[in-house]
């Protein structure tokens, strides 16, 4: 049988370990900040309503209405196209709308991986890949770690339980190459170890 987001059977020796996708609700609230879009629409409205102008009030909330259920829509689509994926020997990113693209990265290729934690344990998990690999941003969005452009990291995103994909990927990690130091940043949790020169 051929899992899901591969473009065949996996080779012998390789197992799956996991398998999800992104939450579409939490996928618009984190990368398309549908929060701060409705907020902002309704900040005008508020303020329409205020100087005594109900119809233009009214129209914005109306035209409000518009980019939210695109964004929703994008990520209700991204969320169905999507699919994560660890193996014993790589991490999957079957991704893309319009033009499907499987991301393989090998284990040996990431040199670090970085959990976002959020709200009711959903979040992030970024990998950094070591090398001279590279992935456009664009080409990754909203598949790729926010803020890092020249060098865009693969990330897993808007997943409803991201400690078990990370304590997965670490363990997998652990198994390719010993040595798996903690290092806590401000809002990522960094899982890194020593490349093999």
């Amino acid at each position: 049988m051929i899992p899901r987001g591969f473009p065949g059977r996996l080779p012998e020796g390789e197992t799956l370990l996991w398998q999800g996708a992104p939450d579409w609700r939490i996928l618009a609230r984190t990368a398309l900040h549908t929060r701060t879009l409705g907020l902002y629409f309704a900040a005008l409205a508020c303020l329409a309503g205020v100087t005594g102008h109900m119809t233009g009030a009214l129209s914005v909330a109306g035209l409000g209405l518009v980019p939210l259920v695109l964004a929703y829509g994008y990520a209700w689509a991204v969320s169905r196209s999507s699919v994560y994926s660890i193996t014993n020997k790589r991490v999957v990113l079957h991704i893309g709308l319009a033009f499907q693209v499987t991301l393989n990265l090998p284990l040996e290729r990431v040199a670090a991986a970085d959990v976002r934690a959020g709200a009711g344990g959903s979040g992030d998990l970024s990998l950094t890949l070591a090398g001279a690999d590279r992935f456009a941003y664009v080409v990754l969005w909203p598949h790729a770690r926010p803020w890092h452009f020249a060098r865009a990291q693969p990330t897993m995103r808007g997943l409803a339980d991201v400690a078990q994909p990370a304590q997965i990927l670490a363990r997998a990690l652990g198994a390719s190459a010993p040595a798996l130091p903690n290092v806590m940043e401000p809002e990522y949790k960094t899982m890194q170890r020593p490349l093999a020169a």
